[in-house]
């Protein structure tokens, strides 16, 4: 009993530090090492470099070069003006008339893509602020605007996203990023759906009552010291994000070279995954120098790596007259990689040591016990608690999958349920409570628009919780009934 409280204390004080700005490189192994402290008789040393380091380097030898590659691409479509063409020629090929799909399916594209939420928010708030103001839409309706086209089906659900979300479950389930497509997309289209009924909803409302954009500038925002401490800690400047030059005195790339080395990502990561790899002769992966492993293990994560080079090389080639300082880009991107990796393997090395305790298996026996024998339920909700619980989807998900992954593969064979959807119901439950009010990102995205919680923070929840919430519920009654597809 007293372990199970050094558990819960441990995750406590991890939840309220974390939210305070404590980074996590520090919170997760002394919080890891305050639960085992309770579990009594457990050498804390041992436990630091045997089991939380060994656990956390597992993690970064497969990921890294995801967050690596991925971050270089994001920096890549800001500085070339891509990012901010895409989101321009959205809103201007939908019109005034319908801004909120505008700005969502300009934030899908590019995260569709693989560039970062942060980008994102920066590259598409000036566009959303000056489209909702001439549409006299309240402001507050921006953060959940973006939040829906970034934070939900296109980081969980949509098939073959470059999202770490979707690439983390591959190796413990032997899947591709295309796992279960249709149950995907049906989730992605629930998740949009719910989103934008919504937010229009909303807009009625508000013009009913008289209520238009509001007094605040809609200027980009400037991040306060704590946004960029915040925002640091997540592996990016924001001031240097956001420190572009106005659309006059900025020469943007035409929409479609702005959109090919997005749609290029999606286009080869398909080709690589179901044409290329599966035919090489990769019988070498036995052998112990190359781990042992077979092309299933590895299948994915070589996809994803092959198509985002060959789309950095893209980019940085059709754009080279706005890329006056290359090498500075790829060097702010990679930096820009390291930070976010150590925090999620820390948070891994957190699970792996909570896993090695003997409180544990009070804890595991009770989440294997919820959903009455259906292991997707079990599955969905262990992975939806621990993303809100340590407010990171990622991190959530490698807690969950690092300590019962092999488990919930097994029950799944038992059961007859195929590695894709338990891929694709991991990917998706991630999405749903890891959008709680310490979120990094939540945070983040209110500081760029001006917004506090009180003001905007309802309306996010709706689209970036609860809707992928009902996304899920759908997905694990669909896969519960067909099966995967």
């Amino acid at each position: 009993m007293i372990g199970i409280l050094g558990v819960v204390l441990a995750l406590g004080l991890l939840i309220v530090l974390a939210y305070r700005g404590v980074t996590v490189l520090i919170l997760a192994p002394l919080m890891a090492l305050l639960a085992a402290a309770f579990d009594g008789g457990v050498p804390l040393l041992a436990t630091y470099t045997q089991v939380f380091m060994r656990a956390a380097g597992d993690f970064i030898v497969p990921f890294f070069p995801l967050f690596l590659l991925g971050a270089v691409f994001g920096k890549l479509m800001d500085d070339s003006g891509s990012a901010e063409a895409i989101a321009r020629g959205m809103v201007a090929g939908l019109g005034a008339e319908r801004s909120i799909l505008a700005v969502v399916l300009a934030c899908a594209v590019l995260t569709y893509g693989g560039v970062s939420l942060f980008v994102v928010a920066f590259a598409v708030y000036p566009v959303a602020a000056a489209l909702f103001r001439q549409a006299d839409i309240p402001k507050r309706l921006i953060p959940a605007t973006i939040a829906l086209g970034a934070f939900t089906f296109t980081m969980t659900a949509l098939p073959g996203t470059p999202a770490i979300q979707n690439a983390i479950p591959m190796p413990y389930f032997g899947t591709t990023p295309f796992a279960a497509p249709g149950l995907g997309v049906i989730a992605g289209l629930v998740m949009l759906g719910i989103g934008l009924a919504w937010l229009s909803f909303r807009e009625r409302r508000a013009r009913a009552a008289g209520e238009g954009y509001g007094a605040a500038e809609d200027g980009a925002a400037t991040p306060d010291k704590a946004l960029r401490e915040r925002a640091a800690g997540e592996g990016f400047d924001l001031m240097e994000i956001g420190a572009h030059p106005s659309l006059e005195a900025r020469r943007l790339p035409p929409f479609a070279l702005a959109v090919a080395p997005v749609a290029l990502v999606v286009a080869l990561n398909l080709v690589f995954t179901a044409l290329v790899i599966p035919r090489l002769d990769t019988s070498y992966l036995a052998q112990p120098e190359f781990g042992a492993t077979d092309i299933t293990a590895v299948r994915g994560l070589w996809a994803i790596v092959l198509a985002l080079t060959i789309a950095i090389v893209a980019i940085a080639a059709t754009n080279r007259a706005r890329l006056p300082k290359l090498t500075r880009s790829l060097d702010d991107g990679a930096n820009a990689s390291v930070l976010p990796i150590f925090n999620t393997a820390s948070l891994v090395g957190f699970g792996a040591v909570v896993a090695s305790l003997s409180a544990f298996a009070a804890i595991r026996d009770a989440v294997l016990g919820v959903g009455g024998g259906n292991p997707l339920i079990s599955l969905a909700v262990a992975v939806n608690v621990l993303a809100g619980m340590t407010g990171s989807a990622s991190g959530g998900m490698s807690i969950a999958l690092k300590t019962l992954g092999p488990t919930y593969l097994e029950l799944g064979e038992a059961a007859g349920i195929a590695p894709d959807l338990l891929h694709r119901v991991t990917t998706v439950a991630t999405g749903g409570l890891d959008a709680l009010p310490h979120n990094g990102a939540v945070i983040t995205l209110l500081g760029i628009c001006g917004l506090t919680h009180r003001q905007a923070y309802g309306d996010l929840f709706v689209v970036a919780a609860l809707g992928p919430i009902v996304a899920l519920v759908v997905l694990i009654v669909l896969g519960t009934v067909v099966g995967a597809f």
